[in-house]
């Protein structure tokens, strides 16, 4: 989800909007209530070293910070004026418990989100039911106090919000009553943002601003993106399956970046496949395209005369030529609901223009070599940049997957100069086969050598694929 909604709000900020991003917090909800419980811990403080990791995690992925970043607990009186005119408007209602609830029959197209009648829908909150509701689907907008939860006051007494209620109060607050762009995963259509939905369209019933901003009967957001679900192994991940890991997992063992190119490789609205052997291609691949763009900044900066000096240190211009194409066929992918793999797609014309460039005799010949080594380069950065995949320095991002690489496969830099020797002797001595017997060895830890006439190194490759 985070990734892709990154990269439309770097692509929309490319096209010279002034963006307003939220990424909210629930700090008060059910599960949190008992997780804090189970843990002999203050709710508050749970919830507060939660958003501190998701939102180191989310700084691991490249992902941009948010304009705004609130948690419900800091809009609750939002949440008590919203409720308070949805009551008024005679779309809520007091039940004897203490709680308030949304009267779902009372709000026609109910479920046109979801394209579910009422015959369809199902309760399905996240929160406990009230045994006292006039209709079955109906669904909480506050909560009575229990003993030891926390709670707030309120006309109804004290309590909490819903969770549903929670993201429209806070939308409203920061957005106002429409918003553009709403993003989520394809399991919260139903019921979240049905609810989020009917919350915020009956709130305007009773709100002459809200319902100015709504003309002919405008939802209160203009477009929905819905995520596919990561599944592993063709599963849904879920700790109940033992096939769970977190972020922080993945990006210790493989980096940020590669994990990211690995999420944006397919559509955000399709299903995403995690395998180890998936994101370690993606590393292998991230390795090859900022090798590919370090050669070109050396060939550059070999160059030595004051346009190649020039063209290494400046902003090159890439509005022609190959790396202009590439970006333009980037961005026109990502105008097309954000189409990261065909804006990845585009990297494939530059990096083969520098490799020719770099590698063939005709290339190493050409007169115009140097600016359209650095055009060919300067498109595939710019490229990554909109993908949010550029390196500041490809040298040292090609230092940090080799290291990553050989803490996979258990070995240091060390063991792979050992290796490389001892490859090196045996052929020496036209032992052609414990030559070959070294790099399998190392090869089947992902480790694989390369020759070149100043020496042989190594790079990281993709090991077959054990599952997740």
């Amino acid at each position: 989800v985070y990734c892709s909604a990154d990269v439309l709000l770097r692509y929309l900020r490319r096209a010279g909007h002034a963006v307003t991003y939220v990424r909210n917090f629930t700090d008060v909800d059910d599960k949190i209530i008992a997780r804090a419980a189970e843990q002999g811990v203050d709710p508050a403080a749970l919830a507060a070293r939660f958003a501190a990791e998701f939102s180191a995690d989310m700084a691991s992925l490249a992902c941009l910070p948010p304009t705004h970043e609130p948690r419900a607990t800091a809009h609750v009186p939002d949440m008590v004026a919203m409720i308070e005119r949805i009551v008024a408007a005679g779309h809520g209602y007091a039940a004897p418990s203490g709680d308030v609830l949304f009267a779902v029959d009372t709000l026609p197209g109910y479920g046109r989100l979801s394209r579910r009648s009422l015959d369809d829908n199902r309760a399905g909150e996240r929160v406990a039911v009230s045994g006292d509701k006039r209709g079955a689907f109906d669904f909480v907008l506050w909560k009575s106090a229990k003993p030891g939860e926390p709670s707030w006051p309120s006309p109804w007494g004290p309590g909490r919000p819903g969770w549903h209620i929670e993201c429209s109060a806070m939308a409203r607050a920061l957005l106002g009553p429409v918003v553009d762009i709403h993003a989520g995963g394809a399991d919260l259509i139903h019921p979240h943002h049905d609810n989020e939905i009917a919350q915020s369209q009956a709130a305007a019933c009773g709100c002459a601003a809200d319902k100015a901003a709504m003309p002919g009967g405008v939802d209160f957001v203009r477009y929905w993106c819905h995520y596919g679900f990561v599944n592993v192994d063709a599963e849904k991940m879920s700790k109940s399956l033992g096939n769970f890991f977190t972020v922080r997992d993945a990006v210790a063992r493989y980096g940020g970046a590669p994990l990211r190119l690995f999420l944006l490789s397919t559509h955000y609205r399709s299903p995403l496949n995690f395998t180890h052997g998936g994101v370690e291609a993606a590393a292998a691949r991230l390795y090859y395209v900022y090798g590919t763009l370090a050669d070109a900044r050396a060939a550059i900066s070999a160059a030595g005369d004051a346009a190649a000096a020039a063209a290494a240190e400046a902003d090159v211009s890439i509005g022609a030529g190959v790396g202009g194409a590439a970006l333009s066929a980037a961005l026109a992918g990502l105008a097309d609901d954000v189409n990261t793999p065909a804006a990845l797609a585009a990297l494939a014309a530059p990096l083969a223009a520098v490799n020719e460039l770099l590698t063939t005799k005709a290339g190493k010949k050409r007169p115009d070599r140097i600016p359209l080594l650095a055009n060919a380069a300067a498109g595939a950065t710019a490229v990554l940049d909109a993908l949010g995949l550029a390196p500041a320095d490809p040298t040292a991002a090609l230092d940090t997957l080799r290291s990553l690489a050989l803490g996979r496969a258990s070995l240091t830099e060390a063991d792979a100069a050992a290796g490389i020797a001892e490859r090196a002797a045996a052929r020496a001595a036209k032992d052609y086969a414990a030559a070959d017997a070294v790099r399998v060895r190392f090869e089947g830890k992902g480790i694989t050598f390369l020759d070149s006439p100043t020496g042989t190194t190594w790079r990281p490759i993709v090991v077959a694929d054990d599952g997740a």
